[in-house]
């Protein structure tokens, strides 16, 4: 059995990412023949939408159900598939989405060894995502981005990962946990206001100043209302901790505040440990904690949004020393159970729609890593040496 988990089609990163870029064009195409690819609609969308200078917030039931909630600028991000037949724009637009999230793993400061486990540990997460025709798997991309850039020194290019994910869908702004391990943080801050002006004004070219202004506005607005439609128990979204707590005891009017507080919180201790800044296993668990955070924090978490905590998954797993302990064998089997399986039929149906479901605990095994991950980064021990290598 070993032997042959060595062979090259699960050892070659070339074939790992291939399979992945496959895998996400198969699944458009399956989508696109059983007409399942609204959201692909409401993407393209946002482009015309911006171009006829149209509500990109209202809802239009001839074309697509539900409202958009991406940001102006993503109309020119979406453009170059917009304007092809949807066929061909929803294949190439999962295949980029694949692509783009394999090079941002690869670019990770990992041996081969560990990128390729974490692909494999990720890749049922990346077909749901997939199958749900999404902006996920580059928002994941995005965020593990502006860590390499930074860790690289391009913090330019870190800095528009930041701001870009900002602008197209909020999440983006954790790119910011990074900002410490900066070693140019003036350059960084002024690059984030550049590419924040450049990103506001671009989309003003296909439309006009006052409607991206007004599109804006009107972006926030949609936003408070679907946090609001997220608590609601009826809804396929608030796949959180905050969702957890409500939907066990039955209170949905609850308030996310002390939830995010507390979250906050226990994010933020890690940063004490100031002389851990130049440690790759600490740099590493942070990006780890922001990739998980971000999901299981959000009121707006769904199912196929689980992409980006999952690669947090991978990441920490891939990270353990051997022998790996019963206690972390336990966390990996029980994420890979509950959060990346049971959307599947391989899992169970009446447990996955009379519990999993009901009271949000795909994103149970998510939020023991992520306080495991806080645990370990609390414990670490500085070198008695900075790493040069940073």
């Amino acid at each position: 059995m070993t032997s042959f988990f060595k062979k090259s089609f699960f050892t070659n990163p070339k074939y790992i990412g291939t399979i992945w870029i496959i895998v996400s064009m198969i699944s458009a195409l399956k989508q696109y023949l059983h007409g399942s690819f609204n959201n692909y609609l409401i993407f393209k969308n946002v482009f015309w939408h911006t171009l006829h200078k149209q509500s990109l917030y209202q809802i239009y039931p001839e074309l697509y159900f539900d409202h958009n909630h991406y940001g102006p600028i993503f109309s020119l991000f979406i453009a170059p598939f917009a304007v092809l037949p949807d066929a061909l724009g929803i294949v190439l637009w999962n295949g980029f989405n694949a692509l783009l999230l394999v090079w941002a793993v690869f670019k990770l400061p990992l041996p081969i060894q560990k990128v390729n486990l974490i692909l494999w540990i990720c890749l049922n997460e990346f077909i749901t995502a997939n199958l749900g025709i999404q902006f996920n798997p580059i928002m994941t991309a995005l965020i593990i981005l502006s860590y390499v850039f930074i860790i690289e020194e391009k913090d330019v290019w870190a800095a528009l990962c930041i701001v870009f994910g900002t602008f197209v869908k909020l999440y983006g702004v954790v790119g910011l946990a990074f900002f410490f391990f900066s070693r140019h943080k003036f350059k960084f801050i002024l690059s984030l206001l550049g590419w924040a002006v450049l990103l506001f004004v671009l989309p003003m070219f296909i439309s006009s100043p006052d409607y991206i202004i007004n599109s804006y506005v009107e972006w926030f607005e949609r936003l408070v209302v679907k946090n609001n439609e997220n608590a609601a128990f009826s809804s396929m979204q608030d796949i959180s901790v905050m969702g957890i707590f409500k939907r066990v005891f039955g209170h949905p009017e609850w308030s996310n505040l002390p939830f995010l507080a507390g979250g906050l919180l226990l994010f933020a201790l890690p940063y004490l440990k100031f002389k851990n800044y130049n440690l790759p296993d600490f740099r590493l668990l942070l990006l780890a904690s922001v990739l998980l955070f971000t999901v299981i924090f959000s009121s707006g978490s769904e199912s196929p949004t689980y992409i980006i905590a999952f690669l947090g998954v991978g990441i920490w797993f891939a990270q353990r020393v051997k022998p790996i302990t019963k206690l972390e064998w336990f966390l990996f089997i029980f994420a890979m159970l509950l959060t990346s399986f049971s959307p599947t039929d391989l899992f169970p149906k009446f447990v996955r729609e009379n519990y999993i479901k009901p009271y949000a605990l795909k994103a149970l095994p998510c939020a023991l890593i992520w306080l495991r991950i806080v645990y370990e980064m609390l414990i670490m021990q500085p070198l008695q040496k900075n790493d040069e290598s940073f």
